[in-house]
């Protein structure tokens, strides 16, 4: 079951927000409710989102109904744009609405029509990717895991996350498909739970053991020695390895380190932002204060009370022990393993 894919000529994907309590999908005819989706977080997950942006911008594509091409691109920029400004930490959302973009602009097309069914089949194609390089990923973090294990992870990173299978999630999925003895040690991930719903929804449904706890006493399970590796997702990965993942996660690293406990984040290569010389210079997005006063409608302080809610933060590099991306760990320096795994995407 995916996260999202097309369907009819529309945007089909699983709405996040109902889960655990309902599987419920929704169908999306044009690229704005797209981007109302991803702003919305009925889609999450930096894989997904790509995905997601890259139908998106398919359906801007479908949306022109005139016969230029020219106007076309003019179209496909302004769809391009509004995706691109739906959740800017992810780095996945900008590399697929560019590589779509890209696409559009070396087609050497006559006919409207002609652009607009070789972008859904793109779109498709991203997805498709996505799902295999999650097995690629799941295969090389799986290694790390040993029989017995406890693994900590931070928010959701499964298939959910993902067009299928998962990163973080995904490496868990993989070892206890090999057999493996493992049990799951989930944070909440305040204030929007993705861990205590999303990724406890999903080991429920593999039947992996697992235990939901609180955000703040990660640092406590570790102490005591029950914690044998950590493993997280990534947003945004900078080209010396700070990487940006959800909020809280941060802390976390900090703790393993300080109790040499290994921490890896599970990233796809489209996560890693060359461009980027460090995590100081990758955006955090800041969502709205009502999903820490009121979470889910539970309104917990009043309106007036000020608030700060960033979605996400950075983990300097220092903190990092490996990176596990679809050509393998990435290990310090991370300057030259990771252009050297970005590279290899090229090839």
């Amino acid at each position: 079951m995916r996260t999202v894919e097309w369907h009819d000529g529309c945007v089909r994907m699983i709405d996040q927000t109902k889960l655990p309590w309902s599987l419920k999908h929704v169908e999306l005819n044009q690229s704005a409710q797209v981007v109302d989706a991803i702003q919305r977080m009925v889609v999450r997950g930096a894989p997904a989102i790509g995905a997601a942006a890259a139908f998106g911008m398919a359906l801007a594509a479908l949306e022109f109904t005139g016969t230029d091409p020219v106007e076309l691109q003019k179209a496909l920029q302004r769809g391009a744009d509004l995706l691109k400004g739906a959740r800017p930490t992810a780095s996945n959302l900008e590399w697929a609405v560019e590589r779509m973009l890209q696409a559009a602009r070396n087609m050497q097309a006559d006919e409207v029509g002609e652009v607009q069914s070789r972008l859904i089949e793109l779109a498709q194609q991203i997805a498709d990717e996505d799902v295999a390089i999650n097995k690629r990923m799941a295969g090389h973090g799986a290694s790390l895991i040993k029989d017995g294990d406890t693994i900590l992870h931070h928010c959701n990173t499964g298939a959910l996350a993902t067009v299928d299978w998962g990163t973080a999630l995904g490496v868990i999925r993989s070892a206890h498909r090999q057999g493996k003895r493992i049990h799951v040690l989930l944070d909440e991930t305040r204030p929007r739970l993705q861990g205590g719903r999303l990724s406890a929804w999903e080991l429920a449904q593999e039947g992996i053991s697992f235990e939901v706890i609180p955000d703040s006493s990660a640092g406590h399970f570790m102490q005591r020695g029950e914690v044998q590796v950590v493993l997280v997702g990534a947003d945004r990965v900078a080209a010396n390895g700070d990487v940006a993942n959800k909020i809280g996660t941060y802390s976390i690293a900090v703790l393993a380190q300080a109790n040499s406990i290994p921490f890896f984040p599970v990233v796809p290569t489209s996560t890693v932002d060359l461009s980027l010389s460090d995590g100081s210079q990758i955006p955090i997005e800041e969502r709205s204060p009502d999903e820490v006063r009121a979470p889910f409608g539970a309104r917990l302080m009043p309106d007036s009370w000020p608030v700060r809610n960033p979605a996400f933060d950075v983990t300097p590099h220092q903190y990092v022990t490996g990176i596990v991306t679809e050509h393998g760990i990435a290990y310090p320096p991370f300057t030259t393993s990771l252009r050297h795994m970005v590279e290899l995407s090229r090839t």
